[in-house]
């Protein structure tokens, strides 16, 4: 091949090569975000994506806006009818109204309970599973009195997000997805000028100035390449706030991830209410988490007072069958037995629960309805806090692809 063909083709690659290296840099740096999820190396050298080796940090950061901005936990859980969670709950109360009756019973009275007669039984049992749904709704009037006493939900969703790092990753992931993809292709699009330049500049030492391509000048647009396209593709997600015009008002340009707010509403929606503020997750914490000793005192003495009421209601049909000292210790069981098994019925409400709480549909709206200001709140902290080592990343690896290109191409 001509040696003036090869030099031009050795020039045409450099416009070529810049944009590989803008492109490669900046998906390199996306991964480098998000992932490894645990650290890999031997520490102090190796490495661990930026968010989950943050995921304390940014957990917060993106449950803060959800408590302070779109959720209040006491006015989703006012929507919740307690006359129909008592519905929900009754097959399952009724059945485990007389499961108990018929255990403490045995266990108190064997005897007299197995020769007692059935419409006696029967009349206890229509007595018990009578006060059943007034139990329930007081039951939930009350925990509805003292829901934020019950339920922390930043606490639930920084432990939800911590435990489960790549679920943290997730939420990013899919809520700026349109981001990052435009961050791995503005390095191509931004590479290829910044190649130009360079190819400009190899082209003046080599035919003008006689001296060749200079060892540093490959390296040295490589870093900048790598450090300016992500400069400019995270400027440019976020900025401007607000639809700014240029061009003598011909080209009307808005922050990427802030035109999206919408679309950004829905996704979050489903991951918030899909995967972090569960009915499941929320009733966990209110049973096992600080405020359980809370609630059982709730159910406690919810319990004691149906009792009390079922009790003085069926004395006259049981005084022959048992004492009164037996049944203070019938009531005592019973009480224990029920807050055993109550969490389990309260289970066969959670579809109501979901459909009242609406959380999917709220969320949206809310996140839909925030400022540009309060929306760019949300994804910015993922970049903002370590945007300089993003950026870094990018002019390290663009650098290194720069030594490269000159050693393959040029020596």
């Amino acid at each position: 091949m001509p040696e003036y063909l090869v030099s031009i083709l050795l020039f045409a690659s450099i416009p070529i090569s810049s944009g590989l290296v803008g492109w490669g840099t900046n998906v390199m740096a996306i991964k480098m975000t998000f992932y490894p999820i645990e650290f890999v190396g031997i520490r102090p050298v190796g490495w661990q994506g930026i968010i989950p080796s943050k995921a304390k940090k940014m957990a917060v950061k993106s449950v803060d806006m959800l408590t302070t901005k779109l959720l209040k936990i006491e006015e989703r859980f006012g929507l919740i009818k307690p006359e129909r969670v008592a519905a929900e709950m009754g097959p399952s109360l009724d059945k485990l109204a007389r499961q108990i009756t018929d255990e403490v019973m045995q266990a108190q009275a064997p005897a007299i309970w197995s020769s007692t007669p059935k419409f006696v039984k029967n009349q206890v049992y229509e007595n018990i599973t009578k006060e059943l749904p007034q139990l329930v709704v007081q039951m939930m009037n009350d925990i509805k009195d003292n829901i934020n006493d019950l339920l922390d939900l930043k606490t639930i969703g920084v432990t939800a997000l911590t435990k489960n790092k790549a679920l943290l990753n997730d939420m990013f992931i899919r809520c700026g997805k349109e981001e990052f993809k435009f961050i791995e292709k503005s390095g191509l699009y931004f590479g290829i000028p910044f190649g130009l330049v360079q190819m400009g500049l190899a082209i003046y030492f080599v035919n003008v100035m006689k001296i060749g391509t200079p060892w540093w000048l490959l390296p040295l647009f490589g870093l900048i390449v790598g450090y300016a396209t992500n400069w400019l593709a995270l400027k440019l997600i976020f900025e401007p706030l607000y639809p700014r015009k240029y061009l003598f008002g011909l080209f009307e340009f808005q922050g990427l991830f802030i035109k999206r707010q919408p679309e950004v509403a829905v996704e979050y929606a489903k991951i918030v209410s899909g995967d972090i503020l569960t009915t499941e997750r929320l009733f966990e914490f209110m049973v096992r988490g600080p405020g359980a000793t809370h609630l059982a005192e709730i159910v406690r003495d919810n319990l004691e007072k149906s009792i009390d009421t079922t009790i003085n209601s069926t004395r006259g049909l049981v005084k022959w069958v048992v004492s009164d000292k037996q049944l203070e210790v019938i009531k005592n069981i019973a009480v224990y037995r029920f807050m055993q098994e109550i969490p389990l019925s309260i289970r066969d409400t959670f579809a109501y629960a979901e459909e009242a709480l609406d959380m999917e549909n709220m969320l949206e709206e809310k996140m839909a309805g925030l400022t540009e200001k309060e929306f760019e709140g949300f994804l910015r902290p993922v970049f903002q806090e370590d945007e300089w080592i993003l950026i870094m990343v990018g002019a390290v690896l663009g650098m290194l692809a720069g030594i490269l290109q000159y050693v393959l191409l040029f020596r």
